[in-house]
């Protein structure tokens, strides 16, 4: 066995392992990142991909609101922010207008939600106090927001926290990083690099073997990595993994309690699709015009009857390029579909909701990329959302095991900005603060 010695094992190289990795190289730490993939950046996945004529966005893409540390970091790497622009379209009903507000009688709804006195599942709320025909609108758009945006089962999401981030309505402003999320990715992994941090790629991480203050970590090709402490950072679909499925790390001894905890959070699914055009037809093609299905400074579609809800391009950059979004329980459903399946059930969508034909959007297609993350072994779905018993299991597993199993990433943030990139930043940061001070 190939046996490898250093302070701190960090599993992930994504947002949280490579921000938790700077830190802690700047402090002098010895820390090795181990990371199943070929690359860095884990939900994070800039590409460019043959077809397209410009990268792409994988995973993580917006910068939703003005989130402090995101912005810092993207500043001190020089990676500027460009605001979406253009105009937003809704086809609800069989009716395509420019969207109003995203859902209905929001008032209301901000009224009947500030009722609630104590948390319940959102299932619940929907049939204790919008149960009249007179609602049924409304009913539906908090569905299909809860399940698209926040790729939540209402059965399990947290009613206090979605009436939370309807409050603040962190979804306001929307923002692409100038160049690609992945820019910031490589910034944070040559930073920690120049600090004396080591990435090793392609490492899959089979077992932990602990006890208080040592650590080995086992993994695939006879490897194993010792150090005093170990910070995981992979997404809470992989801890949620069963030992008989890819991806699913060992502890030993069995860390009971956390395993219990992390069942009580959520973790939503996500299927991305991108498709690149000859022409961005939407915009002035005549067949789309003679079907009333023109949409001049398109920013994002959204829809209430086929299976990707939401379309966006890349405004106010000028590319023929739109991205697809299925979201929540019918995403997991579909994650044993083939691409294939997914692109011609994608473009059926986009035909029906442009009011033309399959044939003329295969025609004027020229590159397509499924993202499937709920199939992705290192991923199993994308991120996380609030259930009614994540507060108190997150608090529970940001205890840690004796200092030295520590957990990180956007699953373990306490904050409003769940589920995001800022997330992961803010609990790297956070978990590798913690160890400085405590050492």
């Amino acid at each position: 066995m190939i046996f490898s010695e250093t302070d701190i094992i960090i599993i992930g190289a994504g947002a949280a392992g490579l921000m938790a990795a700077r830190e802690l190289a700047d402090a002098g730490k010895k820390v090795t990142i181990l990371e199943a993939r070929n690359r860095i950046g884990g939900r994070v996945c800039t590409q460019q991909v043959a077809g397209f004529s410009k990268p792409i966005e994988a995973g993580a893409e917006f910068v939703h609101g003005d989130l402090p540390l995101t912005q810092a970091l993207l500043k001190e790497a020089g990676i500027s922010l460009r605001t979406m622009t253009g105009k937003n379209y809704q086809f609800m009903k069989g009716v395509l207008q420019e969207a109003g507000a995203f859902i209905p009688d929001f008032d209301f709804l901000l009224d009947q939600l500030n009722k609630v006195a104590e948390d319940m599942p959102f299932s619940q709320f929907i049939a204790h106090y919008l149960n009249d025909e007179a609602h049924a609108d409304l009913r539906e758009a908090i569905i299909r927001f809860a399940e698209g945006y926040d790729a939540a089962d209402i059965q399990k999401a947290s009613t206090f926290a979605l009436r939370e981030e309807w409050q603040t309505d962190g979804a306001a402003n929307s923002y692409h990083p100038v160049g690609g999320y992945g820019q910031l990715m490589d910034f944070l992994a040559a930073a920690g690099k120049d600090q004396g941090a080591a990435i090793q790629l392609g490492v899959v991480v089979q077992e932990i073997t602990w006890e208080a203050g040592r650590v080995e970590v086992i993994c695939d090709q006879n490897r194993s990595y010792k150090a005093r402490q170990v910070i995981v950072t992979v997404p809470l679909g992989v801890l949620l993994a069963q030992p008989q499925e890819e991806g699913y790390i060992h502890f030993k001894p069995e860390i009971k309690e956390k395993r219990e905890a992390l069942a009580k959070m959520g973790f939503g699914a996500i299927i991305k699709i991108l498709l690149e055009f000859k022409t961005a037809f939407w915009e002035s093609n005549e067949e789309a015009l003679s079907q009333g299905r023109a949409l001049p400074e398109l920013s994002f579609l959204f829809a209430d009857t086929t299976p990707f809800t939401a379309w966006w391009t890349q405004l106010p950059r000028k590319a023929p390029i739109l991205t697809g979004w299925l979201g929540g329980p019918l995403a997991a459903e579909w994650k044993n579909k083939t691409d294939e399946a997914i692109l011609e059930e994608a473009l059926e969508s986009l035909a029906f909701l442009m009011g033309t034909s399959v044939a003329f959007i295969q025609e004027q297609l020229q590159a397509s990329q499924v993202v499937n993350w709920p199939a992705d072994p290192y991923a199993r779905g994308a991120y996380t959302y609030a259930t009614v018993g994540s507060t108190a299991a997150r608090q529970q597993l940001l205890l840690g095991m004796q200092n030295t199993i520590f957990f990180a990433g956007e699953a373990f943030y306490e904050g409003t900005a769940i589920g995001t990139v800022e997330a992961a930043l803010a609990s790297g940061q956070t978990v590798a603060s913690n160890i400085i001070e405590s050492s």
